[in-house]
C-alpha cells in the first residue's frame, strides 16, 4: 500500500503549474530597487571607471604626437616627455581600473546577496500547494543553477561590460575631439552592430528563458526518478521514468546547441561591421590627411581610437551573451520574490485551537478537475485519540492527511481544528496547531544539536536529550563522534534513514503541536527499523492527537481507531477488533497482509533421515 500509483503521478504531472517568470519591467524594476538602497556604492564604482577610462583614452592622443614628431624630425629629446607620459597613463589607467573593477564586483556581490536573501525568504513563505503543484525540481534549478548563473555574471561579466560600455562612449567622443568627420567614418559600423544585436537578443532571449526551464523539469524529473526509486520500480515504471529522463535530457540539449549556433553566427557579423568600420576610418584619414585638415599623428590617433574599440564592443556585445543568460535567470528569481506571501487568518485575533480534536464536513479534493481524489469525507477525531488511515494506494490517504495539515487547501467542505476553521486559522495557524510528518525526511547540514532545535530554537541540550530519549534515539546519537554537536547532512556524518526518521520524531517532540500526522513514515525504513521507529513514533504521539497514514497494518491495528478510504471515500471506521470481525473492506486488507507473512510450513518427511555426523 505503499507509493504513488502510476495513475496519480500523472494527473499530477498533467496539473503542475511551473512558479512564474517576471517580465522585462518587473526585473528591472527590482534591479534598479535593490540598486537604490545603495546608491553611493554605484556613484563612487561609476566615478572611479570613469576616471580610468579616461584616463586611459589619453594614450591615442600621445601616441599620435609621437608620430608627428618622428615625421617632423624632433629628435629623440622630443619624445621623452610624450613617452613618460605614456607611462604614466598607464599606471594610472590600471590602478583606476582595477580599483573600478573592485567596486562594480562589490556593489554586485551585494546586490546579488539582497536578492537571494529575498528570493529564498519569499520562497520559504509561499503556501505549500503552490510549491507542489510546481515540482520540487523547480524550485531547486532556481536557488542553485539560477543562482550559480547570476553569480558569475556579477563576478565576471558585470565589470567587465561596464568597462567596455564607458570605453565605447568615452571614445566615441575622443574622436570627435580630434574631428568629427572620423566620428562619423566611425558611424558606418553601427548599423551592422544594430542589426546584428536585433537578430541576436530576441533569438537569445527566448533560447535561454526556455533553457532555464527544461533544466528545470530536467531537474524535477532527477529528483522524481532518483528519489523515488523504490516506487519507481513497484510499479515497474522503470522504463517511463527513463524515457522522460531521455526526452527532457534530449531537449536540454538541443536548446543548449541552438544557443551555440546563435553565438556563432553573432561574431561573424560582429567581424563585417570591424571591418566596415576601420576601412572608413582610414579612407577617411587618408583624405583628411591629402587635404590638410589634420596631421598624419590626428588620423593615427583615430585609427588607434578605432582598434581600441575592437575588444570593448566584441566585449559588451559578446557579453550581452552572458547577460541574456543571467537576465533569463534573474528574471526566474524575481519572479519568485513578487509572488504573494500565504494569506493570513481570514479574521484577526482568531483564538488557539482549545484542543487537538479534528472535525471534517463533505471535504472534497481534486488536483485535476473532473478527478476527484476525496468525495465527501467525514470524519470526527477526539482530542487526544490516535487514529489510522488506511486503505489502498490512491484511495486518498495523503491527500486527506495534507489538507488536514495545511498543505493543499480543500476544494469543498470544512475543516475544523480544536473548535477553529482551517480558514480563520490561516495557513500560519494551521500549522501551529499540525505538524505532518512524512518518509521523506530531510537532514539538514550542520550540527546535529541545530538540526534538531528548527523544531525548538531555544531548547537546552538537556531538552534536546530528553525528546530523543523519548523516541529511543539518544544511544545512537551519544554513539556518534561528537555527540549532538557532529555534523550530520551533506559533507558530514551520514545518518541511515532510520536515524533520520528518529530525527523527524525527536523535532516532533520538541515542536510540541497538539495534533500530529504521521504520513507513512516508517515506510522506508526496512522491516527492523519499521518496528523500531513504529514504537518510537507511539511514544511521540503520548499526550497530542495523532493521525497515522498507516503503511504497515501492524501499525494501525495499536491505533485507538481505524479509519478505512476507498477512492476517496471513509468506507469503515471502528477498532481493530471490530473491523476485523465485520468481515468488511479492512477484514480483507488485514488477511492479505497476514497471507502475505505467513511462513509456508514444511512438506512433511518420508522415511528417517540419517543423521549426517
Amino acid at each position: 500500500m505503499s507509493g504513488t500509483p502510476a495513475g496519480k503521478a500523472g494527473a499530477l504531472d498533467a496539473a503542475r503549474e511551473l512558479l512564474p517568470t517576471a517580465t522585462g519591467a518587473q526585473t528591472f524594476a527590482a534591479v534598479g530597487a535593490l540598486l537604490r538602497r545603495h546608491r553611493l556604492l554605484a556613484a563612487l564604482a561609476l566615478g572611479v571607471l570613469v576616471t580610468g577610462t579616461g584616463i586611459g583614452l589619453l594614450t591615442a592622443p600621445l601616441l599620435g604626437r609621437l608620430v608627428d614628431l618622428v615625421v617632423a624630425q624632433r629628435g629623440t629629446a622630443a619624445l621623452t616627455l610624450p613617452m613618460v607620459l605614456l607611462v604614466a597613463v598607464a599606471v594610472a589607467r590600471g590602478v583606476a581600473s582595477a580599483i573600478g573593477h573592485s567596486l562594480v564586483a562589490r556593489l554586485g556581490e551585494i546586490i546579488l546577496a539582497d536578492l537571494r536573501e529575498r528570493f529564498v525568504g519569499r520562497a520559504l513563505r509561499l503556501p505549500l500547494d503552490r510549491v507542489e503543484q510546481a515540482g520540487s525540481g523547480d524550485l531547486t534549478s532556481r536557488v542553485t543553477g539560477d543562482v550559480t548563473i547570476i553569480a558569475k555574471a556579477v563576478r565576471v561579466a558585470l565589470p567587465e561590460f561596464a568597462a567596455a560600455l564607458l570605453t565605447i562612449v568615452l571614445t566615441l567622443g575622443g574622436l570627435a575631439v580630434l574631428d568629427w568627420r572620423f566620428l562619423v567614418a566611425v558611424l558606418l559600423a553601427v548599423p551592422v552592430h544594430i542589426l546584428t544585436v536585433r537578430w541576436y537578443i530576441p533569438r537569445a532571449a527566448s533560447v535561454y528563458a526556455r533553457h532555464r526551464v527544461a533544466g528545470g523539469a530536467l531537474q524535477h524529473q532527477l529528483l522524481d526518478s532518483v528519489g523515488g526509486v523504490r516506487t519507481v520500480r513497484a510499479f515497474r515504471l522503470t522504463g517511463v521514468h527513463a524515457r522522460s529522463l531521455e526526452q527532457r535530457s534530449g531537449e536540454a540539449v538541443d536548446l543548449a546547441l541552438r544557443g551555440i549556433r546563435l553565438v556563432s553566427g553573432f561574431f561573424s557579423r560582429l567581424n563585417a561591421g570591424e571591418f566596415i568600420g576601420l576601412a572608413a576610418v582610414l579612407v577617411t584619414g587618408f583624405l583628411l590627411v591629402e587635404d590638410g585638415s589634420v596631421s598624419i599623428g590626428t588620423a593615427t590617433a583615430a585609427a588607434l581610437y578605432f582598434h581600441g574599440l575592437f575588444n570593448p564592443i566584441n566585449a559588451a556585445l559578446f557579453l550581452i551573451d552572458d547577460a541574456q543568460s543571467a537576465g533569463a535567470s534573474l528574471a526566474r528569481l524575481v519572479g519568485v520574490s513578487n509572488l504573494p506571501a500565504e494569506p493570513e487568518s481570514t479574521s484577526g485575533n482568531v483564538p488557539a485551537p482549545v484542543d487537538g480534536s479534528v472535525k471534517v464536513s463533505a471535504l472534497r479534493h481534486a488536483y485535476v478537475d473532473g478527478h476527484p481524489v476525496l468525495s465527501d469525507v467525514d470524519l470526527e477525531v477526539r482530542g487526544g485519540e490516535r487514529v489510522a488511515l488506511v486503505g489502498a494506494s490512491g484511495a486518498g490517504k495523503t491527500t486527506l492527511a495534507k489538507l488536514l495539515a495545511g498543505v493543499h487547501e480543500a476544494a469543498g467542505g470544512s475543516i475544523v481544528i480544536g473548535g477553529i476553521s482551517t480558514r480563520d486559522l490561516g495557513p500560519a495557524g494551521v500549522r501551529r496547531a499540525v505538524t505532518l510528518v512524512s518518509q521523506e525526511v530531510h537532514v539538514f547540514a550542520g550540527p546535529l544539536a541545530e538540526d534538531l532545535r528548527l523544531a525548538r530554537p531555544q531548547a537546552t541540550d538537556e531538552e534536546l536529550r530528553a525528546a530523543l530519549a523519548r523516541v529511543d534515539a539518544l544511544d545512537w546519537v551519544e554513539a556518534l563522534p561528537e555527540g549532538l554537536a557532529t555534523v550530520v547532512g551533506e559533507g558530514g556524518h551520514r545518518l541511515t534513514v532510520t536515524q533520520a526518521q528518529h530525527l523527524a520524531l525527536a523535532r516532533l517532540v520538541l515542536a510540541d503541536p497538539p495534533i500530529a500526522i504521521l504520513d507513512e513514515a516508517t515506510a522506508d525504513a526496512g522491516s527492523a527499523g519499521a518496528r523500531v521507529l513504529e514504537s518510537a513514533a507511539v511514544r511521540a504521539l503520548e499526550g497530542r492527537t495523532g493521525l497515522m497514514v498507516a503503511h504497515r497494518l501492524p501499525q494501525a491495528a495499536t491505533a485507538d481507531r481505524v479509519v478505512v478510504l476507498d477512492g476517496g471515500r471513509v468506507v469503515e471506521t471502528g477498532t481493530h477488533e471490530e473491523l476485523v470481525a465485520a468481515e468488511g473492506r479492512y477484514a480483507a486488507l488485514w488477511a492479505a497482509w497476514s497471507d502475505s507473512r505467513r511462513e509456508p510450513s514444511l512438506p512433511a518427511q518420508r522415511g528417517p533421515v540419517d543423521d549426517p555426523a
